[in-house]
């Protein structure tokens, strides 16, 4: 995932002239990465500038009344394009805080409302993608059902119900965090760490993990029905070509492809950063890449930060896919 449930918390060190304080994760990563800053600061603000303009648009010719009249699909996919606009729109609070030092969500109140609203996009995206897969694959597989289920009406019902499904899922984070003001962060409430820690795991392997791998088993099915009714049709001398059904298929496996190549590895990387500590919480700054274990923690964070900026990709870049291969656009 681009962004997940910060990570933020707090780390003593001692920086100028041996006086200790309290330095905030934000504060500690521009220390100890500052290279990563040129990656947000110049690559990010691409992918914002990509996602700003393409996801509206994909979101305008989805749901415009000759596209979505007869197009199930096209329903999904639009709540998609909307959906990942307001995580870019969300995403760009955070980078101001995180990448430039600007205060923005780190506030009471602010920050409640940041991370349940950061985790409900987060949380519906993939949810969006699993229902669109699934109505292909009846689609697909199982014609007969076709006309009964893959309706326009069903499918608004369904995103409907998928966003209040994520909504109650993402309003547990604003038990889990709140504004920390001697620290000036948005950090986990006290005794509610081991709950998170615990809740966070379960999350990321039913949600990015658990839905990408069964869109991955639904789109398997797919190509394998789509493989066994050309070798039929073929034999029979029959065309194959079934217009808009077609290209709806042809997108829901680029859009499902995408989805796994660039959730899963963020998902992976952010899982993992509970067995990899911050070091000594008492060593220098300057001395950290000399330090074995804030060694092995700042290569850690720079391979997530890394892999997490080439999977924001998955949140701006959904309209080139539109665009190669669906007839709409």
């Amino acid at each position: 995932m681009a962004f997940n449930s910060s990570d933020e918390g707090s780390n003593s060190t001692t920086v100028n002239d041996g006086i200790i304080r309290e330095l905030n994760s934000n504060e500690m990563h521009r220390i100890a990465a500052p290279e990563l800053l040129v990656m947000d600061r110049v690559i990010t603000p691409i992918f914002y500038f990509v996602g700003l303009i393409g996801n509206p648009l994909s979101a305008k010719i989805w749901l415009s009344k000759k596209v979505r009249k007869s197009n199930s699909s096209a329903i999904y996919l639009g709540s998609i394009a909307i959906v990942h606009t307001i995580f870019i729109c969300i995403h760009i609070w955070m980078e101001l805080l995180q990448a430039w030092g600007i205060k923005t969500f780190n506030r009471p109140y602010l920050c409640e409302v940041f991370m349940v609203l950061a985790m409900t996009v987060q949380y519906l995206a993939p949810f969006l993608i699993l229902g669109f897969t699934f109505e292909r694959f009846i689609a697909i597989c199982f014609p007969f059902l076709k006309a009964k289920v893959c309706t326009v009406r069903g499918a608004v019902y369904a995103v409907v119900w998928l966003t209040l499904f994520a909504l109650a899922i993402g309003l547990l984070q604003a038990y889990l965090w709140s504004y920390n003001p001697f620290n000036d962060i948005c950090d986990l409430r006290p005794g509610t760490v081991t709950f998170n820690s615990i809740w966070t795991w379960a999350s990321e392997m039913l949600i990015f993990v658990g839905v990408p791998l069964t869109v991955l088993v639904f789109s398997i099915l797919v190509i394998r029905e789509i493989k066994r009714m050309t070798v039929l049709t073929s034999s029979q001398g029959v065309e194959t070509g079934r217009g808009t059904n077609h290209t709806s298929t042809v997108t829901l496996l680029s859009v499902s492809f995408y989805l796994i190549c660039t959730l899963l590895p963020a998902t992976i990387v952010f899982t993992i950063q509970s067995s990899i500590p911050y070091g000594n919480s008492m060593t220098p700054a300057h001395k950290w890449v000399n330090d074995e274990s804030w060694a092995l923690y700042l290569t850690y964070y720079h391979i997530r930060r890394i892999i997490e900026e080439i999977c924001m990709s998955n949140y701006a870049c959904y309209v080139f896919i539109y665009y190669a291969t669906s007839t709409f656009f």
